[in-house]
């Protein structure tokens, strides 16, 4: 065989730059697209954020085109026809102008902006900011061993003493137990100090007299009574309290009211009393101290009903609107190669597919929220327990795009409605078949299940197999261990450990 020159024809996808910033963006959230927008913003000199109350030239084209992208991105979910339509290219109208050269509209495929255009992005905010506060925004909450050096260094102590007790600060875990033996504190001392375990002791003793009331403690039964013991003295039934914690605290554990009426000599009125003064005890007083920061859910979506029908909207405040700054544009020059021309016009068509990308991205979230709207009617009418089976393949085929495009725009993307803030993921979800031949949502089972659960009698709570027959029952043949699987997904106990005294 002679090698020789063929040409072929074939199609193959290819991951353009444009491409590839669409996708990144389409999967960030709300939080991470705002802080996007805003390097974007600090780097792109054409790009300028658009205000309430901005005077608009009317001879401006961009102007125009953003304010038919504002009056267009709701949608009422019970006409089909009058979903979020692309908005007219803001920029390339731009380009009608007599200021520039014709810009590409693809760059080769495999490049990167870098390789193009010169960015300076930067993450700090603008000195015009009079919001900015360094502290707010990098501080962390307080940790359990913070707020408990605190403490110590208010308290009288000698030097020794301190040391002993900061070692112990120390083993005290988030949940305020403390996770090393006595012996094993000592260890970890030199000799040379001549510590001694009775000193240790002591100076616990100190520490678990902290706030919050049962830190320290080294089980339950500890922790337990460090805070009965700092309740006052005229508290009811506390002497009980104390004695059941003391010498039956296992059997409390195993919910046998009979043999603790028994052993107590209580009545099941005064035991009940009794149980409930416990019950205000908080088995991980560590938790009490707030370690992380605060996360906030901003919603890219808002659903309401009006007028018998319900509307899907973008959250326009979580939603920056975004233009080209007309006057930079204008300074671009046709048949000019300096570099400061140069470097204004690559900025330009930077600026030009990122807000592409933005409404792109806009576009798709609207997509699929009004499909999810349309397919979970009953949801919104009637809450969880009209959920119907959703699966990504049902949605892509809806809208015309592939499940990992689903799977990006459903991720970290929340729905405000009148039921709540909800995870787009939330309403997909797997099923199980009826009687009838036909299908019930997991998330529907979930929620009878925790009906079920709060409306049993507490002292004969429903077992799986009980619960799995009442939903056979109902058409809904659900096995006892895929019971067992949705009763632990929701956090409710076993019915041996849901046991109550009336």
């Amino acid at each position: 065989m002679k090698p020789s020159l063929v040409l072929k024809m074939g199609q193959q996808l290819t991951m353009t730059p444009q491409l590839q910033q669409a996708i990144r963006l389409l999967q960030l959230s709300t939080l991470d697209l705002q802080q996007e927008i805003q390097e974007a913003l600090d780097s792109n000199p054409m790009l300028e954020r658009e205000e309430d109350g901005d005077d608009f030239d009317s001879s401006d084209p961009m102007a125009e085109s953003l304010e038919k992208k504002s009056e267009s991105t709701s949608t009422e979910q019970s006409e089909p026809d009058n979903h979020y339509e692309e908005p007219i290219n803001t920029v390339e109208n731009l380009e009608e102008g007599d200021w520039g050269d014709r810009i590409p509209n693809e760059l080769p495929v495999d490049t990167a902006w870098e390789d193009i255009y010169q960015t300076s992005a930067s993450s700090l905010p603008s000195n015009d900011d009079d919001e900015w506060d360094f502290t707010t925004r990098t501080s962390s909450g307080e940790s359990l061993q913070s707020h408990l050096l605190w403490q110590l260094n208010l308290a009288p102590m000698s030097d020794t003493d301190r040391l002993i007790a900061a070692t112990l600060i120390d083993c005290i875990n988030p949940q305020g137990y403390l996770d090393e033996t006595l012996d094993e504190v000592l260890e970890s001392f030199d000799p040379e100090l001549e510590i001694e375990l009775d000193e240790i002791e002591v100076v616990l003793r100190r520490i678990q007299q902290f706030e919050p009331a049962g830190i320290g403690a080294r089980d339950l039964r500890e922790c337990l009574l460090l805070q009965l013991r700092q309740l006052p003295e005229r508290t009811p039934w506390l002497s009980e309290a104390i004695r059941l914690v003391s010498d039956h605290l296992d059997t409390l554990g195993g919910r046998d009211y009979s043999l603790l009426m028994r052993r107590m000599k209580l009545k099941e009125d005064e035991l009940r009393q009794v149980i409930d003064l416990i019950q205000t005890l908080n088995p991980r007083p560590g938790s009490q101290i707030e370690a992380g920061e605060p996360e906030y859910v901003v919603p890219d979506v808002i659903v309401r009903k009006h007028n018998g029908r319900w509307l899907v909207e973008l959250n326009q405040e979580a939603m920056p609107r975004l233009r080209v700054n007309a006057q930079y544009a204008g300074f671009v020059k046709r048949a000019d190669a300096s570099a400061d021309n140069t470097f204004m016009r690559n900025q330009l068509q930077e600026a030009r597919w990122f807000i592409k990308s933005l409404l792109s991205r806009n576009e798709t979230l609207m997509k699929v929220a009004t499909q999810i709207v349309e397919h979970q009617r009953g949801f919104f009418e009637h809450g969880d327990e009209a959920m119907k089976p959703l699966v990504l393949h049902d949605i892509a085929e809806a809208v015309g795009m592939h499940e990992s495009t689903i799977s990006r725009v459903t991720t970290q993307k929340y729905m405000h409605t009148p039921r709540g803030i909800y995870e787009l993921k939330y309403f997909f979800s797997s099923h199980v078949s009826t009687a009838e031949g036909g299908e019930c949502s997991s998330t529907a089972i979930r929620a009878i299940i925790k009906k079920l659960v709060a409306a049993e009698n507490p002292k004969k709570p429903l077992s799986d197999s009980k619960i799995a027959g009442l939903l056979e029952a109902q058409g809904i043949q659900v096995a006892r261990r895929t019971d067992a699987k949705y009763r632990e997904s929701l956090g409710i106990a076993p019915s041996s450990e849901r046991k109550r005294l009336m």
